[in-house]
């Protein structure tokens, strides 16, 4: 087991190394400029899509409203990684690590706008009547039957993934955060899980989007408020920890307390790599939720999500990253959960650490049924819809082992991060082959200067492009 975790540790370092890191920013970079910055500015535009998209669009295609979609999308990406990943960031890497973690952000939003535009422009019907998209779909239908390999590559990572970074791991942390705080045993836990997902999951994508729907705005607005009000309380520190934050990402961070320091390098390392993890931007799982939103024109789902990286990153994230270093928690030399904690207990006495542990259980919960659905994807992808019943039964079964796994907790993280990054790797090289078509499309609809967008789109395309 010991020369298994050595190698794993080493397999995450290579694959998650400088390589990895700069394809997906380059990646973010060049679809922003080829987007000729619409990410930037169209962020009204869509705010109004997905308020909009609480309906339907007449006349359109699709299973779900585009709300409930997005709703489903951030129920998987909105997890632990913002509590635990941000304080594990900042314990790494120093207060810069959240600048670095801004800027994944800005330009996961261009990634997140050109994956949603293509799983919607390429989606397909499957024998069960389901809209199913995604990557493995862009890729087959976007780049010819010659790439299908490359599509089954990815959603084979990503199926084996969805069961340890997607289920195990959040069963296992909600399952802590019952016990430390309610004394409940990891298997009374899991039952309760357990219980509480298999109507959501059995109930297919159009009850996980009522529930997500439901559950997504109110814990993220539940969250929020909380930690907005720890920031207004001790709001005459707030522009000391932004010009910390903008200082230290370009000089590094000093030892201070039970802080070691950190180097510039560190922080951009951490900072990037735990703004991905928390985003997903570039891993291609989003557009999986948001190719069964019912919409007239693929434009109209991708402004929706290109928010997805500024809800999850630019708000929530953030949030967390001001109470810890608002408060100086940063220097206390705690990571993860038991840092965000000490920081919002800190920051607002006697109800802190209840916001964190509100967050922790929700976050896990969600995240839990949001890849539920995007293993089920995947799985149906390689095998066909005969797999659906028995996936869905395992991941049932998964809750219980992931719940109650102890020693091989640390062995899960590590398989997790290395498919994780793995299936990012085709869902990049797509976006790169396929991104004439994304910017064309923007620019049929935007205009060529990014101007006002048409109150009436055309509709969506009967034939879908494939790149010249």
């Amino acid at each position: 087991m010991k020369d298994l975790m050595t190698f794993l540790d080493g397999a995450v370092e290579v694959i998650w190394g400088p390589v990895t890191l700069v394809f997906l920013l380059g990646t973010g970079l060049f679809l922003t400029l080829g987007l000729r910055g619409i990410t930037f500015w169209r962020i009204v535009f869509g705010l109004r899509m997905l308020w909009r998209g609480r309906r339907a669009e007449p006349g359109s295609e699709g299973q779900i409203p585009p709300f409930n979609a997005m709703s489903i999308a951030l129920a998987a990406t909105v997890g632990t990684g913002n509590i635990t990943g941000v304080a594990t960031a900042i314990y790494l890497g120093g207060p810069g690590a959240v600048f670095w973690m801004w800027l994944t952000a800005w330009l996961g939003m261009a990634m997140n706008f050109a994956e949603t535009t293509l799983a919607v422009t390429y989606r397909e019907v499957d024998a069960l009547g389901n809209h199913v998209g995604g990557p493995m779909h862009y890729i087959k239908n976007g780049l010819g039957k010659n790439w299908t390999w490359l599509a089954t590559v990815f959603a084979f990572f990503g199926m084996v993934s969805a069961f340890g970074g997607g289920n195990a791991i959040q069963a296992h942390s909600l399952a802590l955060v019952a016990q430390t705080h309610f004394g409940l045993p990891f298997w009374l836990t899991a039952g309760i899980l357990a219980a509480l997902t298999l109507p959501v999951i059995v109930g297919g994508v159009r009850r996980l989007g009522r529930v997500a729907a439901l559950l997504v705005p109110l814990m993220v607005a539940g969250y929020v408020a909380g930690a907005f009000v720890i920031i207004l309380i001790h709001i005459d520190r707030l522009p000391g920890a932004i010009a910390l934050i903008l200082g230290d990402a370009f000089t590094g961070t000093a030892a201070a307390g039970g802080f070691a320091g950190s180097t510039v390098m560190a922080a951009i390392h951490f900072g990037v790599a735990r703004g991905i993890f928390s985003n997903e931007a570039g891993l291609g799982t989003n557009p999986i939720a948001h190719a069964t939103a019912q919409t007239r024109h693929p434009v109209h789902q991708g402004a929706i999500g290109m928010l997805g990286p500024f809800l999850d990153t630019i708000i929530v994230c953030s949030m967390t990253a001001l109470v810890i270093v608002m408060t100086g928690a940063w220097t206390s030399g705690q990571t993860g959960a038991q840092l965000a904690g000490a920081a919002f207990e800190a920051g607002l006495p006697g109800f802190g650490q209840a916001i964190v542990v509100f967050g922790l259980l929700l976050f896990s919960y969600t995240t839990l049924l949001g890849w539920s659905f995007y293993g089920e994807r995947l799985a149906e992808f390689i095998f066909g819809v005969r797999v659906i019943r028995p996936y869905r039964a395992l991941w049932i079964v998964m809750i219980f082992v992931g719940a109650m796994a102890q020693d091989q907790l640390d062995l899960l993280w590590l398989v997790a991060t290395a498919l994780n990054g793995l299936m990012a790797v085709p869902n990049l090289i797509a976006l790169v082959l396929l991104s004439p078509i994304v910017f064309r499309m923007a620019i049929d609809y935007f205009g060529e200067e990014g101007g006002d967008a048409p109150e009436a789109a055309p509709p969506q395309m009967a034939t879908p492009p494939r790149p010249e």
